[in-house]
Formats: C-alpha cells, sequence, structure tokens
C-alpha cells in the first residue's frame, strides 16, 4: 500500500540526523592511523590535512550527531528503555519489503558505503527515539479518521502476488532447470546455484509482493494465473527465461479503516516525532553537563 510506503520513508527519515556520522566513519581506523592517506604522483595527503578539511566542512554537524547519540543512549538507560532484537528486525523487514528483498536491501546500502550492522545500530538509535518521545506525543482518533478520510484511495490494496523466480539465459538451460524441479529439487537452492538475476539469486529468487504493471507483460501474465505453490513452465521475457513460483496471493481489498487504523497512527507519531525531535533534543541538552571543545 501506498502508506505503508510513506510510512517507511517517514520511518528512515528518522535517523538522517545521524548518517552524517558515516563521512567520518566510513573513512577505515586502519587508514587514519597512517601518516600519509593519499599521493598524488610525489604530492602527499597527509592524515592531519585530511582531518582539517574534514572538520572545517563536517565537524560541527558531525559532532552534533555524535553527541546526540550519547543523550539518547544515556536516557535510554535512565528511562530503562530497551530495543530488543526482535523489533529490530521487524524494522528491517519493512526494508526489504519496501527495496524487493533482503539482498536487495543490502546491496543497495553497500553501493552506498554502508552496512548492515550500520542499519541496525541507527534503527536501534531510531527505536530508542520513538520509545522516549512517544509517551509525551498524542494522536487522537480524530486525527487518524481525518488522515483516513484525506488518504482513502492509498488504503485500497490491488490483487498482488508474491513469487521467487530463477533467470536464465537459455531455453535449454530453463528446460533443464526445470527438469530438476519436476524431480523434486530445492526452488531455492537451484535459483542461488543456476540464476543469473544477482539482486535474489541468494535470497532464493525471491521478488517479494507485487502488483499488476509491475513487471514484464509476459512474466506478469504467467505468475498471475498460477495458483499458490505452482512452479510454471518457461517463460521468456527480453531478460531471458524464468521459472517463476507463486508462494502467496493476496486478494484485492477496498480502504477499511479499522484495518487501517494501527498503520496511520504509527505514521502520525513519526510525522510529530520527526516535527518535534528538535525542540525535544534541545530539551534534553539542558539536563546533561555537554561540553562541545571543537566548538569552543
Amino acid at each position: 500500500m501506498n502508506e505503508s510506503k510513506s510510512n517507511l520513508t517517514r520511518l528512515i527519515a528518522l535517523i538522517v540526523i545521524f548518517t552524517i556520522i558515516g563521512v567520518g566513519a566510513g573513512y577505515g581506523a586502519a587508514q587514519l592511523r597512517q601518516p600519509v592517506v593519499a599521493s598524488v604522483d610525489s604530492e602527499k595527503i597527509t592524515k592531519d590535512e585530511f582531518y582539517d578539511s574534514l572538520v572545517k566542512a563536517n565537524g560541527n554537524q558531525i559532532l552534533d550527531s555524535l553527541i546526540a547519540q550519547k543523550i539518547i543512549k544515556l536516557e535510554s538507560a535512565k528511562q530503562n528503555i530497551v530495543v530488543s532484537e526482535a523489533e529490530i528486525q521487524t524494522e528491517l523487514n519493512k526494508y526489504y519489503d519496501y527495496y524487493g528483498g533482503e539482498q536487495a536491501f543490502i546491496d543497495t546500502i553497500q553501493a552506498n558505503g554502508h552496512t548492515i550492522d550500520e542499519v541496525k545500530e541507527d534503527t536501534a538509535t531510531n527505536l530508542q527515539v520513538k520509545k522516549l518521545m512517544a509517551p509525551n506525543i498524542t494522536v487522537s482518533e480524530e486525527d487518524i479518521q481525518a488522515y483516513f478520510e484525506e488518504n482513502q484511495d492509498s488504503f485500497a490494496q490491488p490483487e498482488q502476488v508474491k513469487a521467487s523466480h530463477i533467470l536464465v539465459d537459455s531455453a535449454e538451460k530453463a528446460n533443464e532447470v526445470k527438469a530438476k524441479l519436476d524431480g523434486g529439487a530445492d526452488f531455492a537452492q537451484l535459483a542461488q546455484e543456476y540464476s543469473t538475476d544477482t539482486s535474489n539469486k541468494d535470497s532464493g529468487g525471491d521478488l517479494g509482493y507485487f502488483e499488476r504493471n509491475t513487471m514484464v507483460e509476459e512474466f506478469e501474465e504467467a505468475a498471475f494465473s498460477l495458483g499458490v505453490g505452482a512452479i510454471s513452465a518457461p517463460v521468456q521475457t527480453e531478460y531471458g527465461y524464468h521459472i517463476i513460483n507463486v508462494t502467496d496471493k493476496k486478494a484485492a481489498q477496498e480502504p477499511n479503516y479499522e484495518a487501517s487504523k494501527e498503520g496511520i497512527r504509527n505514521t502520525l507519531l513519526d510525522e510529530k516525532i520527526s516535527d518535534e525531535y528538535s525542540a525535544w533534543m534541545d530539551g534534553l541538552y539542558q539536563q546533561y553537563n555537554v561540553q562541545n571543545y571543537l566548538s569552543e
């Protein structure tokens, strides 16, 4: 649903205050121990030059973010706020669904110079902020009802299919794979072995849920015509030959207020947290003995 994507976008937006830390953290500690961090012909760039430029460009922002993280950590300990691995995994699963699977998400963050551990750490901090701020934020029934009325179309669920696929480059190889499947071979294992779709082969070819008009026509027609648990014959598209395994289906649904209410509440809560974060953090600053020597 569009609402879930909007909710996820706001959720990820809360992490933005911490991502600038990656400017410094992304440069490995081993490199920073070296007196020279780069060279161009005989001209060297020293660690001190690099550090000074980094501080001038982003130093105060990075330090402010680090201070904020420390305050959140201390305040969470003071209020006995605990974030479990299960809660972090629930949030990660939202990212995976949004990006079309775990591997697709990991590939995306790695392409931007980040790791899954960094995302987990930011997600834990994000959840701490939410748990700390939520008790002082009110989302009324009227707020929820108004949001539903204004965005009602986004709460309609179109028909969806969840499927995995194995993509190969020839009809001969597709028939070979299909014969193994007919003989009882495991679909996920064959995806890892044969599929040329590197974005999802390691997750067994999982494509997640998708609706109509999101896949190429031949693939979509085959996927929506199959029953749950069925495996297609090879399907040719512009990308090659696909073997499709439909693992679940969701019927189309009209907008439903009761079914959408909790999701709307979370969306509005995230909006208010985002809006009120700066003032909330300013208030916490006054409660802790913060010394910013960089500014001084």
